[in-house]
């Protein structure tokens, strides 16, 4: 499952890059280095037949492929930047991304480049916000794929017990309640509860609709806070009519795969397993709302390497990113897991081929419901057009977690989980 839960704290360097990226060789011939962590057989058939095209396309180039399995790669971007190897092209996640940018690895000018010839306008622009550097005046990469999370439900769970689409707060806890046998292991809602980085994507969705974000406009953190509070109160509430443990990724989604629960909080990445139990038109998905709508989603895209690239391997590397970056290119990107990855480029999601396939095309109106929510996409960190670095920070200090952890397993109070959290960070 490529959902790219990519952490963010990896002790970077601030480099002054040697030579890499590719050499140009003596015949003219650009080599571009090219690093990706997609390394199953299907993913890498579509990227080698999307090389092809690009090498027929610009025979001076030469793509060199570096696939690297998900677990490793960071690690392994960490020691090519220590060793002045960094590839020229590198697939990042938006936190990954940050990282990248607050020690100087990106060449925040060639993506903006890219951007601009690609047309930046045809992007959602809530996924456009969360691959912005700190200060929101540039580019720290370009979108490929995304994916969002919410509240999925059967439709027809939920219509035979006479309740409609979940639409706030109040709506989501009275039909968990409903729901909730655990005698009979049913349960309200499947929903994450274990100390890991799911309960924060998860419970960031609450603390944003309830208006509490982590940082402020200043970037002073803001855990321990009356909205904060209410929106983990909240959380723990709902938690009651969840699975009892710790719940995590393989956990909600069995329970809802399973029946044992008719609404979970999951990435869409839920989908593609759906689809293959031929329940694709009785899925709906909701998004947790209460003073507004707060859509977590992430974006992965490719960025390109700061220092050591001469004038033509930087070149190369840009139309390199261009013609990824191109509609029917991104379509096959995307394609690779239909339904899991989402599109976050208006003209892919238009497109009548891409509308067509035979996963994209069984949940009828869900897509593009799905791709108008990247335009309300809210991530802690993110404050008006300021999309602070220091996030990945506290994202990989496992405070936020730990706390919802603390509160829905461990019954504490949300007051003092929250203000041991607010400590722990300061600290």
């Amino acid at each position: 499952m490529k959902r790219l839960f990519w952490g963010a704290t990896l002790g970077l360097l601030a480099l002054t890059l040697g030579a890499c990226g590719g050499n140009s060789a003596k015949d003219g011939e650009v080599t571009v280095e090219f690093m990706h962590s997609s390394v199953e057989q299907d993913r890498l058939k579509v990227i080698n037949q999307l090389v092809t095209e690009f090498e027929k396309e610009n025979p001076d180039i030469k793509i060199k492929q570096m696939p690297v399995e998900e677990d490793a790669y960071n690690t392994k971007v960490v020691t090519l930047a220590r060793s002045n190897k960094l590839p020229a092209v590198i697939e990042v996640s938006q936190d990954f991304a940050k990282v990248m940018d607050k020690d100087q690895l990106i060449d925040k000018k060639a993506v903006g480049k890219v951007m601009k010839s690609v047309g930046e306008e045809n992007y959602y622009d809530g996924a456009k916000k969360l691959v912005r550097s700190e200060d929101g005046s540039e580019y720290i990469a370009t979108p490929i794929t995304g994916w969002v999370q919410g509240i999925w439900y059967s439709k027809k769970a939920l219509a035979d017990a006479g309740f409609s689409e979940p639409t706030n707060w109040e709506a989501v806890l009275k039909i968990a309640k409903q729901f909730n046998d655990p005698k009979n292991k049913k349960y309200g809602i499947a929903m994450p509860t274990a100390d890991g980085t799911m309960s924060e994507q998860a419970f960031s969705q609450f603390a944003l609709s309830n208006d509490a974000n982590v940082l402020n406009s200043k970037g002073k953190i803001t855990l321990d806070t009356p909205q904060m509070t209410q929106a983990l109160d909240f959380y723990q509430k709902l938690s009651q009519y969840t699975m009892p443990g710790s719940n995590d990724v393989t956990e909600i989604k069995d329970a809802f795969m399973n029946g044992s629960t008719p609404m979970a909080i999951y990435s869409t990445y839920i989908l593609p397993s759906v689809y293959e139990e031929g329940n694709a038109e009785d899925i709906g998905f909701a998004i947790p709302t209460n003073k507004q709508e707060a859509v977590y989603g992430t974006v992965s895209g490719l960025t390109i390497s700061n220092g050591g690239l001469d004038k033509q391997q930087k070149a190369a590397a840009e139309k390199f990113v261009e013609f990824i970056s191109e509609e029917k290119n991104l379509e096959k990107w995307v394609l690779m897991s239909p339904g899991g990855a989402q599109p976050i480029n208006k003209k892919v999601v238009n497109s009548p081929s891409y509308q067509a396939n035979e996963v994209i095309s069984a949940f009828g109106e869900l897509p593009k419901e799905i791709a108008d929510s990247f335009d309300k996409v809210q991530v802690f960190g993110l404050v008006g057009n300021k999309n602070f670095t220091k996030m990945g920070d506290i994202t990989s200090s496992g405070a936020i977690p730990k706390a919802v952890n603390d509160v829905t397993v461990g019954n504490e109070t949300p007051k003092k989980a929250l203000k041991a959290a607010q400590k722990s960070l300061e600290e």
